[in-house]
């Protein structure tokens, strides 16, 4: 019997998810399971590694089962991850040396800071990386594990230790530890990669103290990568992408120019530049889009830190809803905020402002400001932190954009999505299929072992759902506009005067 579908395997910031899908890239069977978020200290956060291949196994294995398939009808395996979080094991044992340090965590801010200070030192690495020094990336967290666990830098100059974020380590889990690889767009966002001679930067290691035989192997993002050993009959590894590049091929945004915001955990939009790699003059990043065939694919990106994990905020810390899909029928109870401003700062401001001190606040509260108005706010402020990127994109690419593909779990929001497109001024395009970053990790796996013949194959499997044009007056949402950019600059200053104290 032919193979039927692909195994897609989605491992977000809060769960892990596998999907199966069909040829016209319908999602057949799914399952989801999430994990636990772990605070060690405040501006950190982590990840137990075996939640994260627990979660994915699992999953994986209730997806087959709910379809009553087994492994022969998997014609490849596809992988997206949340990017630049690190992890650190043993080769041998396979044995995280640590927990997995996740990309908002901000423990090693004071010394990209450092690192900043030195202008020669910023202009190198965002020339050969495409990055903004952060703690965002996985170089800082790389150098605080083998720094602060003890052994932990003899073992890496031994050569006895891996580093993977986590599609190497999801890889590595699969394959009985034979692989240790990563693909051209995760590597991209690890401040070590040089994304013009595509390999690993030596210089760029000494500066961060990091040993060459810690890092993995750079494959395509579609193609022969591995094979997973794990199920009864061997299934080949043949797409994996870090999920917001997986969201772009999803969205099928193959021409320079076109553009997709996910609105998950955070807010990723990211704009198709082609064969060119954009620097930014605005602070946006530039990554590899992928690799296919040895040709690669740039993106311009801008990142939103807190997107839809303000929902989560408002939900289990404040507890004003009970479940994130109540924040839109809260919302609507009032027709504004009535001035009420929430810049969600809690693990920094991304792009363009990157300000990783900052953290979150709200203004213009009076005594009758309520949940509605607080919930309104925060989605607005999804919205607002989103157009600040495409502003951004704007000018760096000189691409006068009319529309943007939308995904992820905030995007079926009405209320947002049309808040989205008066902010923005231009049209925001719902998808049929809002499953774009597990379809992207799949149409890579796909035309990797042939399940596609090629890209203008995939046409068929994009559709659209819903398109939100501008329909609000000029005037109140340029106010608006104003009234937001003041509630960043004060949370700056805030960030900013916190050694004044």
């Amino acid at each position: 019997m032919q193979p039927t579908f692909i195994l897609a395997l989605d491992q977000g910031t809060t769960s892990s998810r596998s999907l199966l899908i069909d040829a016209q890239g319908q999602v057949y069977a799914s399952a989801q399971a999430e994990f636990e978020q772990l605070y060690p200290q405040p501006g950190w956060v982590e990840h137990r590694p075996e939640d994260l291949w627990n979660t994915q196994w699992q999953t994986a294995q209730t997806a087959l089962n709910k379809a009553g398939i087994g492994a022969k009808l998997i014609a490849g395996i596809g992988i997206a991850n949340q990017r630049e979080t690190t992890l650190v094991w043993d080769k041998k044992t396979g044995e995280p040396v640590y927990n997995a340090i996740v990309w908002q965590d901000r423990r090693t801010s004071d010394f990209c800071d450092q690192l900043k200070a030195d202008a020669g030192t910023s202009e190198t690495i965002q020339t050969r990386t495409g990055l903004v020094i952060d703690a965002y990336f996985s170089a800082s967290k790389i150098r605080w594990i083998l720094n602060e666990v003890e052994g932990a830098r003899e073992r890496a100059e031994r050569g006895e230790l891996a580093f993977g974020t986590v599609e190497t380590w999801l890889v590595w889990k699969l394959s009985n530890g034979q692989r240790h690889v990563t693909d051209a767009s995760n590597a991209s966002r690890t401040m070590l990669f040089n994304i013009h001679s595509l390999a690993w930067d030596e210089e760029l290691c000494r500066l961060f103290d990091i040993p060459l035989s810690l890092l993995p192997e750079i494959v395509d993002n579609s193609g022969s990568i591995a094979q997973a050993e794990v199920f009864e009959h061997p299934i080949p590894i043949s797409g994996m992408a870090g999920d917001q590049q997986a969201a772009l091929f999803g969205q099928q945004c193959f021409a320079p120019g076109m553009v997709k915001n996910t609105y998950g955990t955070g807010c990723f939009m990211l704009m198709n530049t082609g064969s060119t790699a954009v620097q930014s003059k605005n602070s946006l990043l530039t990554t590899v889009g992928w690799r296919r065939d040895g040709e690669t694919t740039y993106a311009l990106e801008g990142s939103v830190f807190i997107g839809g994990a303000g929902v989560q905020w408002l939900r289990d810390e404040l507890k004003i809803i009970d479940e994130s899909f109540e924040v839109e029928a809260l919302a609507r109870e009032v027709e504004s905020t009535d001035g009420v401003f929430v810049v969600p700062a809690f693990a920094g401001l991304g792009a363009p402002h990157w300000n990783p001190h900052a953290r979150g606040c709200i203004f213009g509260m009076t005594r009758g400001t309520g949940r509605p108005q607080i919930a309104r706010a925060v989605l607005e402020s999804i919205a607002f932190q989103s157009m600040d990127v495409l502003e951004a994109m704007r000018d760096d690419s000189g691409v006068d954009l009319t529309a943007i593909r939308v995904d992820g779990g905030a995007a079926e929001n009405d209320l947002l999505m049309q808040f989205q497109a008066d902010v923005m001024n231009l049209s925001v395009v719902r998808p049929t299929n809002s499953e774009s970053t597990a379809l992207g990790a799949a149409f890579l796996a796909g035309l990797g072992v042939g399940f596609w013949k090629d890209e203008a194959h995939l046409a068929e499997c994009w559709g659209e759902q819903k398109r939100f044009s501008p329909t609000t007056e000029r005037t109140e949402i340029d106010h608006g506009i104003q009234e937001w950019h003041r509630a960043v600059r004060a949370t700056s200053v805030w960030a900013d005067d916190r050694n004044n104290t």
